[in-house]
């Protein structure tokens, strides 16, 4: 029997390919920042950046309105990348980072709206920058999305709306550093406002890719 036994197991492991070990949720964040910062300078140089960059990087609100929403980008991917592990990796406190800096965030906006007088013009254009940030978050997104199909997320509704409000953050950031514009109320209906439409398709894409 004990022979029999030891047979059928070396039978078996003889047939079985070795698995290979997943990565850490770090290296899906590195790797999806890198290919992202790549994208985001492809546009950049493409597209051209906004003729008074360097005057608006002496405003305060303007760096703090930047920051916090490369910040987003930034935990929102880190987020994901913990959420696409079954036990989210045993680090549940970092699926909350993307809270902070979307609070700070939300503020600045708030600040940047109540020192905005003279109110900055509207421009004459609105959906044209939600057709912009839809297409540049695409490959972003198809990106992220790939990796994390890869893993066994047990929260994949979740993982997939994080993942695509980084990917909307991406396209957000790079309109924001082309487009000649500062009127507060276009930028919260035209640029971040769509996040949310966004976070709320992921629940759905979330659903359909990372099942498993």
């Amino acid at each position: 029997m004990t022979n029999s036994t030891e047979d059928l197991i070396a039978s078996l492991s003889e047939r079985m390919e070795p698995i290979k070990r997943p990565a850490n949720p770090f290296a899906l964040f590195l790797k999806w920042l890198a290919g992202s910062l790549a994208y985001m300078g492809m546009l950049l140089l493409f597209f051209g950046l906004r003729q008074n960059l360097l005057i608006k990087f002496h405003s305060p609100l303007f760096l703090a309105e930047l920051g916090f929403l490369a910040s987003i980008m930034i935990t929102s991917a880190l987020s994901a990348a913990i959420l696409s592990f079954p036990d989210i990796y045993q680090k549940r406190w970092l699926v909350f980072t993307p809270v902070l800096p979307l609070l700070l965030f939300i503020a600045t906006l708030f600040i940047a709206w109540q020192n905005d007088n003279p109110p900055a013009p509207l421009p004459p254009h609105g959906i044209e920058c939600l057709a912009c940030i839809t297409m540049f978050s695409l490959l972003p997104a198809a990106f992220m999305l790939f990796i994390l199909r890869k893993q066994a997320s047990t929260h994949y509704a979740i993982a997939g709306s994080i993942a695509l409000i980084s990917a909307a953050s991406v396209g957000c950031l790079t309109l924001r550093l082309s487009e000649n514009t500062d009127s507060i109320p276009h930028l919260v209906e035209w640029h971040y406002l769509p996040m949310i439409g966004f976070g709320i398709l992921g629940l759905w894409v979330g659903r359909k890719l990372l099942k498993w």
